[in-house]
């Protein structure tokens, strides 16, 4: 669960997050399309049942706040008198923004004990590995959140609900993942099961991943998220796994 509150270090960063993903100019930010996402945000770390911290609910009440004075009609007059209600939330997110730039310039710089020299080696008949970049976690919120969204389409009522286990789901996903084949994030997800049903396979996935059963790949910033076992892992390993 600790993973999910790392995400972002507070409701600064996932405005500034949501902000830089969308191109947006930070002097003219469209309110009631930013509220709207990070409110977004707020309501799957509830759906997933995490604590959510009180600051993220105090920026979502400054955003409710700014967009209904945003609302409110105002005479020429009054406007012309009256501050951009934006201002203070534009103040804080430049100067949140300088903070963040000058301390990711900080971590760039070379560390003693971190940065190590590596010896190269010549392997004229090596292949050309093509690195793929780090997921971010991030986006794979936000991929869930999709999923989630279309989830709710297929829910319905019921009077009884069968008891979905998250071991269960662990194993089923290994054996779909089974030969080392890259499979789409979203396809590991059954709509139908409605959003418990996905919110367990979330949880299954995520519990793969901190066990160093399988791993995300993503070809490009803000490109689709794909699924694979570990390289690495012994297929043996994984067998072991699935007979608990």
């Amino acid at each position: 669960m600790e993973v999910f509150l790392e995400a972002f270090e507070g409701p600064l960063d996932l405005l500034l997050y949501l902000i830089r993903k969308q191109n947006i100019d930070i002097l003219d930010i469209p309110v009631a399309e930013i509220t709207k996402q990070y409110m977004g945000y707020v309501e799957l770390m509830k759906s997933v049942r995490l604590e959510l911290a009180a600051e993220y609910l105090v920026m979502a009440a400054m955003l409710a706040e700014i967009k209904s004075r945003m609302l409110l009609p105002r005479s020429a007059e009054a406007e012309a008198e009256e501050d951009d209600p934006r201002a203070e939330l534009i103040r804080r997110l430049q100067e949140y923004e300088r903070f963040k730039a000058a301390a990711e310039d900080l971590d760039g710089l070379p560390r003693v004990g971190r940065d190590l020299t590596v010896p190269r080696l010549e392997a004229p008949e090596a292949r050309a590995r093509k690195l793929l970049p780090d997921v971010p976690l991030e986006d794979l919120l936000l991929s869930m959140a999709e999923v989630l969204r279309r989830a709710d389409m297929f829910e319905s009522h019921q009077v009884t609900r069968e008891v979905l286990s998250t071991r269960e789901r662990m194993s089923e996903v290994l054996e779909r993942l089974k030969g080392g084949a890259f499979v789409p994030f979203v396809k590991l997800f059954s709509e139908e099961e409605g959003r418990l049903g996905v919110v367990v396979t979330f949880m299954a996935i995520l519990e793969l991943i901190k066990e160093s059963l399988v791993e995300l790949v993503q070809n490009a910033p803000f490109a689709a998220i794909h699924v694979r076992v570990r390289a690495e892992r012994d297929v043996d390993e994984i067998d072991a796994f699935e007979s608990l």
